[in-house]
């Protein structure tokens, strides 16, 4: 884990750390890098995936592809923020094992948030981040 970010999962909270994130993120002074809700549009155009699962593959490479961009990784992540149209548990649990994985153990601070729509009526999910840039960069 970066020494800028200190992750808390007090016992006095639920224990967020069992799903993979963080209830709070503690960031040092720094700068501070807001990543744009990635959604699964192809880099260099074309066809949106219709399923969850493919859309989810895709957002997840655009937003590590945003991280790379920053010279940043999972672990410079402070908070990420989840828009998925009909949200419920079952869409989720199709969703996170890709965050998960994408994560790779940092555990930043998450919120989900449902949606009625986004910005295409073919996006299902939408992925926002900040991130504490690494010193240096």
């Amino acid at each position: 884990m970066s020494q800028s970010l200190q992750r808390m999962n007090p016992p006095t909270l639920p224990n967020a750390a069992e799903m993979g994130y963080s209830q709070i993120s503690v960031v040092e002074p720094g700068r501070l890098a807001f990543v744009s809700g990635q959604v699964a549009q192809p880099a260099g155009g074309g066809d949106v995936p219709s399923s969850l699962t493919d859309q989810a593959k895709l957002v997840v490479k655009n937003a590590k592809a945003a991280l790379d961009a920053l010279g940043a990784t999972p672990h410079d992540v402070a908070m990420v923020r989840i828009y998925m149209v009909d949200l419920t548990d079952a869409r989720q649990q199709e969703m996170f094992p890709y965050l998960i994985e994408m994560f790779d153990g940092a555990q930043p601070s998450v919120t989900g948030i449902g949606v009625a729509a986004l910005a295409s009526p073919d996006y299902q999910v939408e992925v926002e981040m900040i991130a504490r840039l690494p010193d240096g960069t």
